[in-house]
């Protein structure tokens, strides 16, 4: 387990989360990349990390289950899952924005994943961390009351 801003990608297709770990693993370097095919085996890895920061890269379908009931299922270890989260879809329909609408999630990808388009989204949710760090770094008030959460 890495000490960085891991992405967990979360798809029932092993060879949806292998192209998508590679496309991830070309460009990331501020954490570990960790797959999972299995739903119930993800949130018990979530739920067991002693982080409560990631990316995830989530199915919306997962073996008759949705990739929100995941997200649902750690959002209480992981209070910024749905915001943290890039959903991919085969296919991007108005029930599908709109359930992303509903429940915060920011990034939704269409199937066949374009890997600027991944790139571009896991920047977007590792771009409010870095400048998070950068303010911690800069500003020791600011850290110290941080530290008092």
């Amino acid at each position: 387990m890495s000490d960085g801003l891991d992405v967990i990608i979360v798809d029932d297709d092993p060879m949806v989360c292998d192209v998508l770990a590679e496309i991830v693993k070309r460009f990331y370097t501020w954490g570990d990349v960790l797959v999972f095919t299995d739903v119930d085996e993800a949130i018990f890895y979530c739920m067991n990390r002693t982080v409560s920061v990631a990316i995830f890269v989530v199915d919306i379908f997962l073996e008759g289950q949705s990739g929100f009931f995941f997200l649902d299922a750690i959002s209480e270890k992981f209070p910024s899952a749905h915001e943290d989260t890039i959903i991919v879809t085969g296919n991007a329909s108005d029930d599908v924005v709109n359930m992303c609408v509903a429940s915060e999630v920011n990034h939704l990808l269409e199937k066949p994943i374009r890997p600027y388009a991944l790139q571009l989204a896991i920047r977007s949710i590792t771009s409010k961390y870095l400048k998070f760090a950068k303010k911690i770094m800069r500003d020791p008030i600011f850290a110290r009351n941080v530290s008092h959460f």
